[in-house]
């Protein structure tokens, strides 16, 4: 399994629904205005007079082959860019879940 992080202009926001309908990805977080420059000589975002275009992002967790179908979608985007990580995936027991939320919950009160 994978995480993928793709950050996009805001206006690929449908292109990238799309993709991830395609591809079957129903689990996904998504960031709204996401501001930031590439590495190799791109524009800033930033929402300012300057800089007025924005970006956004979307995080999911998927298997090995959706990452390969993805890049087909992303290989003509110049505004798309995406950064895979592999991941393991980890249980908890529930007790230790458990005890951790109490400890929280306790320092919210």
């Amino acid at each position: 399994m994978k995480s993928v992080f793709i950050i996009f202009n805001q206006a690929n926001t449908e292109r990238v629904e799309y993709m991830l309908d395609q591809l079957k990805i129903n689990g996904f977080t998504f960031f709204e205005q996401v501001q930031g420059r590439g590495t190799n000589g791109g524009e800033p975002r930033r929402g300012t007079h300057t800089w007025p275009e924005m970006n956004s992002a979307v995080m999911t967790v998927v298997e090995d082959e959706k990452v390969e179908e993805s890049y087909d979608f992303e290989q003509n985007e110049e505004t798309i860019n995406s950064f895979e990580e592999e991941i393991e995936e980890e249980t908890y027991e529930e007790e230790y879940e458990s005890e951790s939320f109490g400890h929280i919950s306790e320092n919210l009160l």
